[in-house]
């Protein structure tokens, strides 16, 4: 449909569906769906780097446990008036609310994951860009989830694309109807990164693990500017939301690593390791420290 006819993005009326006695929360579906995306490419990387698929459904079963943890306490701590107004003693881990911290989540994700990684005898800076390309296509799919909970739009906008917010959900904005989707810039951006990542991966000889360091620029590039048209409730410091000062720290610090890492640190053989399948020794059922017996 060409843009000219769009009137909005319509948002839907309900975050749940109900199922019998059960309500499936649509925002749980959708990181559910993310973390599926996220194993599943960076199985295929890993795998046809010669590793195997037992070590990748580990580190997303720790990953994705402390992730969880890390997104939630990051939220919590940067946005307490929010788990205040639930107003219940459980609402410090009301995560099907919304309210989940990348930052927080990627970085108790990656401590999580490498250590599974080093106890299974293989390069965690070679695993870190294995999985870099997926991490970006999870969060851009997780997006999605705050389409479905009406929530972390940008400022009201009459562009064609506007997204339509029920009244319930404008809050301060309740004379406006349409708004930045800034889920769907966010989702639009990170697909454009995951292709960026695959390429750039495929083309040059990168220095494990400088490609996960370009995966953190290029988020917090994108991410700083999605942070200057959001109006949901911030800590503001000199005009500026706290998540775009984080961006242009964390941007500042990558893109350095990357530069030196990648063009002037003198290279060696550790920076292109190999994945490796670990054969463990004893009887057969003795697998020690969690590792994968070889050709299962």
């Amino acid at each position: 449909m060409p843009v000219a006819f769009l009137a909005s993005i319509p948002s839907p009326h309900s975050g749940t569906i109900d199922v019998g006695p059960f309500s499936i929360h649509l925002y749980g579906v959708m990181l559910l769906l993310a973390i599926a995306a996220c194993v599943a490419l960076t199985g295929y990387r890993w795998v046809k780097w010669g590793g195997d698929w037992d070590l990748v459904f580990r580190v997303a079963v720790w990953g994705v446990a402390f992730g969880i943890v890390g997104a939630r306490l990051y939220h919590d701590i940067t946005s307490w008036s929010e788990v205040k107004a639930i107003d219940a003693w459980w609402a410090p881990f009301a995560v099907w609310k919304g309210g989940l911290g990348v930052w927080g989540g990627i970085l108790f994700g990656v401590l999580a994951g490498a250590w599974i990684v080093h106890r299974s005898g293989n390069s965690v800076r070679l695993f870190m860009d294995a999985v870099a390309p997926g991490l970006l296509l999870a969060q851009g799919i997780g997006r999605w989830g705050n389409w479905f909970n009406q929530e972390l739009y940008g400022k009201p906008t009459s562009l064609p694309w506007g997204l339509k917010i029920d009244e319930a959900h404008r809050g301060a904005y309740i004379q406006y109807t349409t708004f930045h989707p800034t889920f769907l810039y966010e989702f639009i951006w990170d697909i454009v990164g995951v292709v960026i990542l695959l390429l750039v991966d495929r083309m040059f000889r990168i220095r494990r693990p400088a490609l996960f360091a370009l995966y953190v620029s290029f988020y917090c590039f994108g991410r700083f500017f999605e942070e200057l048209l959001r109006i949901d409730p911030a800590h503001k410091y000199y005009g500026l939301r706290l998540n775009a000062y984080v961006s242009i720290v964390v941007f500042v610090l990558s893109t350095a690593f990357f530069i030196w890492w990648q063009f002037i640190r003198r290279e060696t053989p550790a920076d292109r390791p190999r994945a490796k399948r670990i054969v463990p020794e004893g009887p057969a059922m003795a697998v020690p420290k969690g590792r994968v017996r070889s050709g299962r």
